[in-house]
């Protein structure tokens, strides 16, 4: 099993910039690729940005340029600077981890953290 635990959300105004933050625990070897998804009220979740093992790196196109996702190995964590936030940015933010054990995939979430971007 592996735990994730989110931090960092908040009220911002746009233009404004937060950093979220998700360390990871328990059996979190083999994890292979950690991602950031988020979902605004009345719609489907979808994925923000994303970093592999290897340290490849994926964004949406909405937030590319804008966000960076990255890692601290020695803590544990995965996080999300996010810059030049808008109004359509606000979500609770979601982080997943993607475990592969043998010819299993398991994917782990954490509870969420609201990001709200006033206008």
């Amino acid at each position: 099993q592996v735990q994730l635990v989110e931090s960092g959300g908040g009220l911002v105004q746009a233009g404004g910039s937060l950093r979220l933050s998700c360390v990871a625990s328990g059996s979190i070897g083999s994890i292979n690729v950690m991602r950031w998804y988020r979902q605004a009220p009345g719609k489907q979740r979808e994925l923000v940005a994303g970093v592999a093992l290897g340290g490849t790196t994926t964004y949406a196109d909405s937030v590319r340029g804008r966000f960076t996702i990255s890692t601290d190995v020695a803590k544990n964590t995965v996080n999300l600077q996010m810059n030049r936030l808008k109004p359509e940015d606000t979500a609770v933010y979601y982080c997943n981890a993607q475990q592969i054990l043998g010819a299993s995939i398991y994917d782990y979430w954490g509870q969420g953290t609201q990001v709200t971007v006033s206008s």
